[in-house]
């Protein structure tokens, strides 16, 4: 059995998650999103061309709080680090975002499948 550490663990019963990436600029912009964890480790699962995949190449630092549909915020900022996962992580991931969010990652998946290839964001806090 996996257990979560502390930080990790205030977002396992949430649906979604503000994610706060960093412009060049320096200034934050935030994203609700879904995501999944595994291994103390929070997945968000998106293509290529979104504008958080470029700010995250641009920029690792991130921020996560876990938030309603519309990214109100239910809970504590954490800092984080992103990367982009390998293809062993990406699979285990869109394999728990099916289990998690059911039919709706599955029409999602389709719609987002037209875009590309799925980018799978692994954030370590």
């Amino acid at each position: 059995m996996v257990t979560m550490s502390g930080k990790v663990s205030q977002f396992s019963d949430k649906k979604y998650i503000n994610l706060e990436t960093y412009r060049k600029s320096g200034k934050a912009v935030c994203t609700p999103v879904w995501f999944v964890v595994h291994n103390d480790t929070i997945y968000i699962i998106t293509t290529k061309e979104t504008g958080k995949v470029k700010r995250i190449r641009n920029n690792q630092a991130v921020r996560v709080a876990p938030c309603g549909f519309r990214g109100e915020i239910k809970g504590e900022w954490v800092s984080g680090t992103a990367r982009f996962a390998e293809k062993d992580e990406s699979e285990k991931a869109l394999a728990l975002r099916k289990k998690k969010y059911g039919l709706q990652a599955r029409l999602v998946g389709a719609i987002v499948a037209r875009k590309g290839e799925p980018v799978v964001i692994a954030i370590s806090i």
